[in-house]
């Protein structure tokens, strides 16, 4: 008969090891729970998932739960390095593996890739995913830039030439909408700012102002396949513009999740050129954040003041609250305070900065 204390004693032991102590879906810390089929550690919300595929995964609080002996044979046996070895042998270098902070349907989908669609186990695959085809066409519902009336639009991406294209009216031959380069796009998921749980944001370049277009699909699947296939793209691509750059260091360079979002009004000395982008570099190459309000500025609806100074000029921005004013200043300070390579300076289209969009 199954000891329940000893049980659970060995069960938060093995939770404690190093390859068992992060969720093995998310990386959150100190995971709670244990799927007893698949022999991995996961945390409460990664538990959720893994409750919805019981025909794969089964789960129980590893502190509040009953374990009989078997499971806990079973446990020991297994863990989270080995079913990484498993289910995650063959992850692309492009595919976006969700943390703890990431919204739901991309955590969902990472499960249910690994687990239920046996996407990474390294065999292959027919027909290939679609993802890694190099070209990914469909409908998305996108947001107008009128009435913010969300309307069906086809969008093809082409990793061959480098662009993604939407058009307005499901005819094709009448040629895109828009035409956007790889080069300049940057994808992530917005949910609460589209409001839809598959809210996509995706934001380009366009005349050196940077624009975006907001849309989602139904499918939970079908969205995240969307921003992998735009990923795969991106990192084709970087792997042209950065030919002896290695995957680990182009990773951090296929899309990027805003540090800090939110409104500021664009002031500055009276013959400022509007920009839609302000390049941030480091501290040791001239660059630096304060809080201060230059005498000579222009449109002060605002009063709390942000100055971005680069090696070229000044840039003044106001929040309208101290609050905003202090996280914007603490962001901006950890950009600068973080190194660049001397390639980041040579192509600064992709790189942090301060973006002003627009819809398009």
């Amino acid at each position: 008969m199954a000891n329940k204390d000893r049980n659970k004693t060995i069960l938060l032991e093995l939770g404690k090891l190093p390859e068992n102590n992060q969720c093995a879906d998310c990386s959150a810390p100190d995971p709670d729970w244990a799927s007893y089929k698949l022999g991995v550690f996961v945390c409460l919300n990664c538990s959720g998932v893994h409750r919805n595929l019981s025909n794969i995964s089964r789960v129980k609080s590893i502190r509040l739960d009953f374990w009989d002996d078997e499971l806990v044979k079973f446990m020991k046996a297994n863990g989270n390095a080995t079913g990484r070895a498993i289910y995650e042998k063959a992850v692309p270098a492009f595919y976006y593996r969700p943390q703890q902070e990431d919204c739901a349907v991309l955590r969902e989908q990472w499960i249910r890739a690994k687990y239920e669609r046996m996407e990474f186990t390294g065999e292959t695959k027919y027909p290939p995913l679609a993802y890694t085809t190099g070209f990914y066409e469909g409908m998305l519902w996108k947001k107008g830039k009128e009435k913010g009336q969300f309307q069906r639009r086809k969008f093809v991406l082409s990793e061959k030439e480098f662009t993604l294209a939407y058009f307005n009216k499901e005819d094709p031959s009448k040629g895109p909408k828009a035409l956007i380069s790889i080069k300049d796009v940057n994808v992530t998921f917005q949910p609460e700012k589209i409001g839809h749980a598959h809210g996509l944001q995706i934001t380009y370049q366009k005349d050196s102002h940077t624009r975006s277009i907001f849309v989602y699909h139904e499918s939970g699947e079908e969205i995240v396949n969307w921003f992998n296939a735009i990923r795969a793209a991106r990192f084709a691509y970087l792997k042209t513009a950065y030919p002896t750059g290695s995957d680990k260091e182009l990773r951090t360079r296929i899309t990027r999740n805003y540090l800090k979002e939110g409104y500021m009004e664009k002031t500055g000395p009276m013959d400022a050129e509007e920009l839609g982008v302000v390049f941030l570099g480091t501290e040791t190459n001239g660059y630096s954040v304060s809080e201060c309000i230059p005498k000579r500025t222009r449109g002060n609806r605002w009063r709390c003041g942000v100055t971005v100074d680069t090696p070229d000029r000044q840039f003044v921005f106001m929040c309208e609250q101290e609050r905003e004013q202090r996280e914007w200043v603490e962001a901006l300070r950890e950009v600068i305070s973080k190194p660049m390579q001397p390639q980041d300076y040579t192509s600064k289209s992709h790189v942090t900065s301060i973006h002003t969009t627009g819809d398009s």
